[in-house]
C-alpha cells in the first residue's frame, strides 16, 4: 500500500473523529442535537455544491432509482442524529466501539438484502464481535445507559445506508450519491432544527458549527483520494484507527479515560471486523480466479 494512501486513510478517520468530538462538545454545552446535525449537512451540502460545480455538472442532479435514493437519503441523517444523541451522554470511546460493528451488520444484512450470504466463518466472527459489544455496553450493570440504544441504532442505520450505497453505486453517479445524502439531511431536519435551534452563543461556537460540514466532507474527500491510490480492501481496515483517534480526543478534550473492559470489548470488535474483511477479500479473489478459469 503506498505510504501516501496510508496517510490519507488515517486522515480520513481522524476527520470523522474530529467531527464527532466537535459534535459532542456542542451538544454537551446545550445545543440541540438535531440543530447540530442540520448545521453539519448544510455545511457539507454547500461544500458539495461548489466542489462538484453544481451550476455546470448535470450528473449531480440525475437520479435513476428514486425510491432507493429517498430511503438512502433518510438513513444518513438518521445515523448522524442517533450518533449525536448518543454522544451527549457517552464517552467517545464507547460510541466508536459500538459503531465499529458496522462491517458485521453489513455482512449479516447483505444476505437477505443483496443475496450475498455469509459462510460459517464470517458468522462466527460476527457472533464474536457481538460478544465484544456486550463487553462494552455491559447490560444489567451501571455502565449500561439508555444512550447506548442511540449508538446501536446509529450503527444499524449506517449499515443499511452502506448496503444501499453498494446497490446504487452501479447505476448512480458518485456525485449524486454524495450530494443527495446532504440535501435530504438539510431539508428533512430544517423544521425541527429551526424549532429547537438557537443562535450561537459565541464566535467560537459559530465557528465550530460552521466547521462541522467541513470535517465530514474532508473525511469523505480523503477517503476517495486514498481509494484511488489503493484498493478498497486495503483502505477499509483503517476504519479501526478511528478508535485510537477517539480515545485520544476524548482524553484531551473531555478528560475521559475508557475503562479496561471498554478497551477489551473494542479490541474484540476490531479483531472480528478485521477477520470479516480479510475473509471477504479472500472470497472475492477466489471468485475472480474461478471466473478467469471458466473463460
Amino acid at each position: 500500500m503506498p505510504p501516501l494512501a496510508m496517510v490519507l486513510a488515517l486522515g480520513t478517520f481522524m476527520g470523522f473523529a474530529v467531527l464527532d468530538t466537535t459534535a459532542k462538545y456542542l451538544v454537551t454545552i446545550g445545543y440541540a442535537a438535531v440543530f447540530v446535525v442540520w448545521c453539519r449537512f448544510v455545511g457539507q451540502g454547500l461544500i458539495c455544491f461548489f466542489l462538484f460545480q453544481g451550476w455546470r455538472k448535470a450528473d449531480l442532479y440525475r437520479v435513476n432509482n428514486v425510491p432507493l435514493q429517498v430511503v438512502r437519503g433518510l438513513l444518513l441523517p438518521s445515523t448522524t442524529l442517533f450518533n449525536f444523541l448518543a454522544l451527549r451522554d457517552l464517552q467517545l470511546a464507547q460510541t466508536v466501539s459500538i459503531f465499529l460493528t458496522v462491517p458485521m451488520f453489513v455482512t449479516a444484512l447483505a444476505g437477505p438484502l443483496l443475496g450475498e450470504w455469509a459462510g460459517i466463518r464470517r458468522w462466527t466472527a460476527i457472533m464474536v464481535g457481538f460478544i465484544g459489544v456486550l463487553i462494552v455496553v455491559r447490560p444489567g450493570t451501571d455502565v449500561f445507559q439508555p444512550a447506548i440504544i442511540w449508538s446501536i441504532l446509529a450503527a444499524l442505520t449506517h449499515s443499511l445506508y452502506s448496503i444501499l450505497t453498494r446497490k446504487l453505486a452501479m447505476g448512480e453517479s458518485q456525485r449524486s450519491l454524495v450530494f443527495y445524502s446532504c440535501i435530504f439531511g438539510m431539508v428533512l431536519l430544517a423544521p425541527p432544527a429551526f424549532a429547537y435551534g438557537e443562535l450561537p452563543g459565541s464566535l467560537g461556537d459559530a465557528l465550530l458549527l460552521a466547521c462541522l460540514g467541513g470535517f465530514g466532507m474532508g473525511g469523505h474527500v480523503l477517503l476517495v483520494k486514498a481509494s484511488r491510490l489503493a484498493s478498497a480492501s486495503k483502505v477499509a481496515p483503517f476504519i479501526y484507527s478511528q478508535l485510537l483517534w477517539m480515545v485520544l480526543l476524548g482524553l484531551i478534550v473531555f478528560g475521559d479515560v475508557p475503562d479496561l473492559w471498554t478497551l477489551v470489548g473494542a479490541s474484540i470488535i476490531c479483531l472480528s471486523g478485521f477477520y470479516i474483511m480479510n475473509r471477504e477479500r479472500q472470497i472475492a479473489r477466489l471468485d475472480r480466479l474461478s471466473a478467469q478459469q471458466r473463460q
